[in-house]
């Protein structure tokens, strides 16, 4: 009875995955939830509300009042009585609704006074998944904080092979088992991690880029969902496999200035930001159309700064968000590290040194030292990126629980 006491508000929508509404409902109620149904008008076209009803144990709310006698469905009680708002299938219509402020049925008034968490589960037919307006629509939603339950891909009604699928009911319930768990260190919060590095285009093929692999950034990440985080990652260009944690939205970017639109749009949501991504500091002043063709003359490129992420977040960080960063020095590590920590605004940094064997770049190992603003200095051995997570998201939450 792993969801015992718990109180969930399923909304089903309009879409054929809605049948697996009727299974997922049924794992949820032998899990020890107890269910409310809220389906759309269109969702009654797939499944009936007498099947979904009897599972719940409790009538299936569709309509603001009861046609036949005038009782009013409060969708504010609904809020203040889930511990969980599932909507499984959620269409694109819903979620573009919930992006964008329409509550035109119960089921969306339910979501936009709801005090509890939201999880989606899309579903539709693939070209809608993968179209931009609908990809928008969803990390919008993360970065408010949704849990998005990622479709998958397979067969779908259309006879399309392709990414749509809702996710499996008993996949969604070990999600939703996850979620409702003991809360974590930082449940509820939101992150943004930068990750990986830049490329900076000289012509259509050459770029000016740097060895990072994004292993440090990813691994992060990872340790801040595992510790209840809702995490923005904003990869720069790698080949590493993205994050399986569902509380992982994984945003691509290539240059610097993709990077720093990313992070400066997504911060004002975030309770703060980690930025372990090696963002080049010079980009080409002009960059060539096409390919660049050698005729045996030397060639000459001319450098310009590019913007300061860092930088531009610690002036845009308020009293309740924190800011952490690497530095990756060569020389006088200890002064340069400080001097950045001062001068971005920095909560802590993260400084590893060009000096250390197995440290830096492109290994799956790392040797750091951090240094918090309040003075202190902790030093660590080397250790896979996964430990080094750890050591920072530790002094992460280190930091948070000393500011409450």
């Amino acid at each position: 009875m792993l969801l015992s006491g718990k109180k969930i508000v399923l909304g089903v929508t309009g879409s054929i995955a809605a049948y697996k509404a009727a299974v997922l409902l049924r794992l949820l109620a032998k899990n020890g939830a107890e269910v409310k149904v809220v389906m759309t008008a269109t969702a009654k076209a797939f499944i009936s509300p007498l099947t979904m009803a009897t599972l719940a144990k409790h009538p299936v709310l569709v309509d603001f009042f009861n046609p036949e006698n005038g009782e009013w469905n409060s969708h504010v009680k609904l809020g203040l009585w889930a511990d969980l708002l599932l909507i499984a299938p959620a269409t694109a219509n819903t979620i573009g609704k919930m992006a964008n402020g329409i509550a035109d049925n119960l089921l969306l008034t339910a979501y936009f006074s709801a005090k509890c968490p939201t999880a989606i589960a899309p579903a539709m037919d693939l070209d809608m998944y993968n179209h931009p307006v609908n990809q928008q629509n969803i990390q919008k939603l993360k970065q408010l904080g949704v849990h998005i339950f990622e479709a998958t891909s397979g067969e779908l009604a259309s006879g399309l092979e392709g990414k749509g699928r809702m996710e499996e009911p008993e996949v969604i319930v070990q999600r939703v088992v996850a979620l409702l768990g003991e809360p974590k260190e930082l449940t509820g919060k939101i992150f943004l991690v930068t990750a990986g590095p830049t490329y900076e285009n000289i012509d259509a093929v050459r770029f000016v880029g740097n060895y990072s692999s994004g292993k440090m950034g990813y691994a992060i990440a990872e340790e801040l969902a595992e510790r209840g985080a809702s995490v923005q990652l904003i990869s720069g260009p790698v080949s590493i496999v993205a994050p399986k944690n569902p509380n992982v939205a994984v945003r691509r970017v290539t240059s610097a200035e993709e990077m720093y639109e990313a992070a400066t749009e997504f911060f004002p949501y975030a309770d703060g930001a980690i930025l372990s991504a090696a963002v080049a500091d010079f980009t080409p002043e002009n960059r060539i159309d096409g390919k660049l063709k050698r005729n045996g003359e030397a060639l000459s490129v001319n450098l310009k700064p590019t913007k300061d992420i860092a930088a531009e977040l610690g002036r845009m960080k308020n009293g309740n968000q924190y800011l952490v960063g690497f530095a990756l020095e060569a020389a006088n590590e200890l002064d340069n590290a400080r001097r950045k920590l001062t001068d971005k605004n920095l909560d802590f940094i993260v400084l590893n040194s060009m000096n250390d064997a197995g440290a830096g770049f492109n290994v799956d190992t790392n040797k750091v030292c951090i240094l918090g603003k309040d003075g202190s200095m902790q030093n660590f051995e080397l250790k896979s990126k996964p430990e080094v997570a750890k050591d920072v998201v530790n002094k992460l939450v280190q930091v948070v629980g000393s500011c409450r």
